[in-house]
């Protein structure tokens, strides 16, 4: 059963005299629930969820610098995502970035 298909049978109980505590339990739905198919036929939309940052946002801008950089460099000089890793660590003491985040 669908939300839309929920939200109608709780309307339909509901104007059959049954209560909100009882169209929770026959549901299987909590007060809100009940209380937003009373007041509407459509369900609300969900909210995105919001988005997470990553530890690697701090130093995005760094990396971004030598990654540019890297550009104009021979290719056996490039940096490796080791060497971002390792560099992030020796210069800017990144020690809440673990490798394993650094390889995605």
């Amino acid at each position: 059963m669908n939300r839309i298909e929920l939200y109608a049978a709780i309307r339909r109980d509901a104007c059959a005299g049954i209560s909100n505590r009882a169209l929770q339990r026959k549901h299987g739905v909590g007060y809100r629930t009940v209380v937003a198919a009373l007041e509407s036929a459509w369900p609300k939309e969900r909210k995105p969820p919001p988005k997470r940052g990553s530890r690697l946002d701090r130093y995005r801008g760094v990396i971004d610098d030598w990654l540019r950089a890297d550009l104009d460099a021979p290719r056996k000089q490039r940096h490796t995502a080791k060497r971002i890793f390792d560099r992030l660590l020796d210069e800017h003491h990144a020690t809440d970035v673990s490798y394993w985040m650094v390889r995605e």
